[in-house]
């Protein structure tokens, strides 16, 4: 019944045939604009300016600046948008996202709506999923944008501050997601507010919007600064588990990828590590480790889900297949990883500014994005983001053939399968693009193509300089391509001469993914622009997939029907459990990222009052008002502490008021006792403030006014930041631990909403008593100059996945093993023959 009213209710339909008539009319006005000469084409960018300074909406302009870039790309670049990509730029003006198929134009498409956005003078961010992308885009569009005399800048991330201000201050601004994040967090860092690189975030057409809103939500961008090393005890963490045997000492889940100790295990590292509870608190850190080395041996794979490259722990993107170099697993289970393969062990790390795409993303006064494959993630679109999917058609119908899949009953004879139509193809020619889930599926493929001697291009993690290069030669005759998972994503496969008249690119899936998306990113990668092409996905029983989702019943049938590994069942039965299972999949990681979205947003909240606030400092010629209120405010919560309103006066401490007023705000003598006897609390109050706006007249009069301004800057600043980033620590650690509050029957988002408000009070409390402290207190130097609080670097976040976030050295817990014992290392000799010399 739902599938009948969604065809004759599609709100799909309803927004298409809306964008359709907005296209006749930009189509109509092709002869008008043919007619014009240059100059006249690129005077129309001033006209618009103006009328929009005048008050006309973009809207209103839209239909005419359509038509001018129209025009302006098919001299200056050879090519005329289709109507489907003048549908694809409105809806992409309107804020939402357009779904369009590979090959389809989608670069093309995103120049209308930047053009007409451009006008404003706010800035257009178009953002890509690596720099390789962003300067192609940038330099080929470029020209366009150049030509109708408009600016464009491209931020890379080897760029000088100068150069990252000039890139910013174009019309149009190129780059990657990470880099326009990183900046947005160093523009927070700085000390003048002349080193800041952005404007106010206006518009962003985001390129692959799945990839970056959707696989890299949970990752957040990472400003880190490093702390001091702790290696040994993750040594002899790695030691004694290495010992330890599965189900007897601890258990695996491999859905969860959860490791747990066994009451014997736990025992045994009672012994071994010589404490008498494990769970004591002071064996926090203990714990800990081993619990990083256990996950780090059992569930983390090498050439799976990292690679060892020149000495060095690398993570594999688990969505792309790329190294991600620079970027470490956290809670020190990089650290875990180095002390399993016997690499050196780097510097945990402490967190100096931190932000999600997601709420960096959802800044933008305007956000939109353009993407293949993005229908199935639409909930999460609209729910997050607020943005709508259209669904555009194709220029021409799709050709393709997306046959069912093939189920082998072990990975072996789904492999041999895999190879032998590889092979057949490639005899005749038909190219074959072969995507794997792994770099480790994608090296067996190899091997066994190496044995029929199938000449063909390896493109995975460990070979990705060449990508975009190899991808675009995966549609000529002949070729054979592997590639891991989206490797070479956003760049068109062309067929080559004669493909066509062989069926087209042919495109081999080894495996379903766990997101339905990333599969039809594959298939997509075939029949572009109408062209033919054949889709095939080989499962077996023993993928991952299906053995997570209980393939066991199947196996057996197969067995019992005495089936072999040569004959594959095509089953609509299995393909439709294993859409089941990726739709779980997808749902448990959608609700993951939003309530990952709902603790961050805790942190999201009290970021932008900080950085408001900071922001008004700098921006600020005056701050002496702001710091008389930190210091009132400083000065009332000390009064009222020691005036509690259930005492009576004569239990008042003001000895106490006396002290703190001495140490942190005048010098002994101004104020006494009997000053204060017989007052109420905000009279006292009002008395120690006016003696202390004297006090800073007679400061103020000591020194330049420049100087005394410069000198509260500084004061507030470096207060602010060696605050905050303490605060951030303590924010990650109260969420690291705050799950445990749902044992209490306590709601733990609750819990951490309400006790990390009363942290950031404390925070800002600590700010306004250290602010009192060092304007009334510190002498003024001469040549006062602002200081970075911690020199941090960018932490490169890995494409997707789980979220990194560095935490502060646990502490240490000395390793009591007897000089006779067995050796934790696992080597079979005594400690004192071993790691005890």
């Amino acid at each position: 019944m739902l599938g009948i009213l969604n065809k004759v209710f599609d709100p799909n339909k309803r927004t298409i045939k809306r964008l359709e008539s907005l296209a006749d009319k930009i189509e109509a006005l092709h002869p008008e604009m043919e007619k014009l000469s240059d100059e006249a084409l690129r005077s129309k960018t001033e006209e618009f300016k103006e009328r929009y300074q005048k008050g006309e909406k973009l809207d209103d302009l839209l239909v005419e600046a359509f038509a001018v870039v129209r025009e302006g790309a098919k001299r200056v670049l050879g090519l005329h948008p289709y109507r489907v990509q003048l549908m694809g730029g409105i809806s992409l003006h309107e804020g939402n996202i357009s779904e369009m198929k590979t090959g389809e134009g989608k670069t093309l498409t995103s120049t209308m709506p930047v053009y007409l956005n451009a006008i404003t003078g706010k800035g257009v961010h178009v953002v890509t999923v690596n720099e390789y992308l962003a300067s192609r885009d940038a330099h080929e569009m470029g020209q366009l944008y150049e030509f109708l005399g408009l600016t464009v800048g491209l931020n890379l991330n080897s760029m000088s501050r100068e150069e990252k201000i000039e890139a910013y201050r174009a019309d149009i601004t190129y780059g990657t997601n990470n880099e326009f994040g990183f900046d947005y967090l160093r523009d927070n860092m700085v000390l003048y507010k002349e080193q800041m690189v952005q404007r106010p975030l206006y518009f962003a057409v985001i390129d692959e919007v799945d990839s970056i809103l959707i696989d890299e939500a949970r990752t957040p961008l990472i400003i880190s600064g490093s702390a001091q090393k702790s290696t040994s005890l993750y040594i002899q963490a790695n030691g004694f588990v290495t010992t330890l045997k599965k189900e007897e000492d601890y258990t695996y889940d491999e859905k969860t990828k959860g490791v747990q100790l066994t009451e014997e295990g736990i025992s045994k590292a009672e012994r071994v590590f010589g404490v008498e509870n494990l769970f004591d608190i002071q064996n926090v850190a203990l714990i800990h480790h081993i619990n990083q080395a256990l996950k780090a041996n059992a569930s983390m794979h090498r050439d799976i889900d990292y690679v060892v490259d020149d000495g060095q722990i690398v993570i594999v993107d688990q969505f792309t297949g790329r190294l991600m170099k620079g970027r470490r697993y956290s809670e020190g289970l990089h650290q875990a990883i180095e002390a399993k393969e016997g690499v050196e062990i780097q510097n945990e790390s402490m967190t100096l500014a931190t932000i999600t795409f997601q709420n960096y993303f959802r800044m933008y006064e305007k956000l939109s994005g353009m993407t293949g494959t993005a229908k199935t993630e639409e909930e999460e679109f609209r729910n997050i983001y607020n943005m709508n999917v259209v669904v555009i058609p194709t220029n021409r119908p799709i050709a393709r053939d997306d046959r069912p899949d093939l189920i082998y009953k072990s990975i072996e004879g789904k492999f041999r399968a895999v190879a032998e139509d590889i092979a057949e193809r490639h005899a005749k020619g038909q190219p074959v693009l072969v995507g794997t889930v792994a770099i480790e599926t994608s090296e067996i493929i190899s091997k066994f193509l190496l044995k029929k001697g199938v000449k063909h291009n390896v493109l995975n993690a460990k070979n990705h300089a060449r990508e975009a290069e190899i991808i675009e030669q995966a549609g000529q005759k002949g070729a054979v391509t592997i590639a891991t998972n989206m490797a070479g994503r956003g760049t068109d496969i062309k067929l080559g001469e004669g493909v066509k008249e062989l069926g087209g690119l042919a495109v081999i899936g080894t495996e379903r993914h766990e997101s339905r998306r990333i599969d039809n990113q594959l298939r997509g990668r075939s029949g572009r622009q109408g062209d033919p092409g054949v889709t095939q996905f080989y499962l077996s029983m023993e993928d991952e997939l299906m053995r997570r989702f209980g393939s066991d019943n199947m196996k057996n049938m197969m067995e019992r029907l005495g089936m072999d590994d040569t004959q594959p069942i095509q089953s609509k039965m299995v393909s439709k459990a294993v859409e089941s299972a990726q739709k779980r999949v997808e749902g448990n990681n959608f609700d993951a990222r939003k309530q990952l979205l709902q603790y961050d947003d805790v942190l999201r909240q009290q970021r932008e009052v900080i950085y408001k606030q900071r922001f008004e400092v700098l921006d600020s010629e005056n701050l002496r008002d702001v710091v008389e209120n930190m210091i009132k405010s400083s000065l009332d919560r000390v009064v009222q502490a020691h005036t509690p309103k259930d005492e009576v006066e004569e239990d008042w401490n003001y000895k106490g008021i006396i002290d703190y007023v001495n140490a942190n705000l005048l010098n002994e003598g101004d104020i006494t006792e009997n000053d204060l006897r017989g007052k109420e609390p905000e009279e006292m109050s009002e008395l120690i403030f006016d003696k202390v706006k004297v006090r800073y007249d007679e400061k103020e009069a000591q020194i330049e006014p420049e100087q005394m301004r410069e000198f509260e800057r500084v004061v507030v600043l470096r207060a602010v930041d060696s605050k905050w980033m303490d605060h951030i620590d303590q924010m990650d650690q109260l969420r690291q631990g705050i799950h445990l509050r749902a044992y209490g029957q306590n709601d733990p988002l609750r819990e951490y909403n309400f006790e990390g408000f009363a942290m950031f009070e404390n925070m800002v409390a600590s700010i306004e008593d250290d602010v009192a402290k060092f304007v009334m207190k510190a002498q003024i130097r001469s040549n006062l100059q602002r200081e970075e609080v911690a020199k941090g670097h960018a932490v490169q976040p890995k494409e997707g996945g789980e979220a990194e976030k560095p935490k502060k050295r646990p502490v240490q817990k000395a390793v009591n093993i007897g000089r006779n014992d067995p050796c934790y290392c696992g080597s079979g000799l005594k400690y004192k023959n071993c790691h005890g010399k």
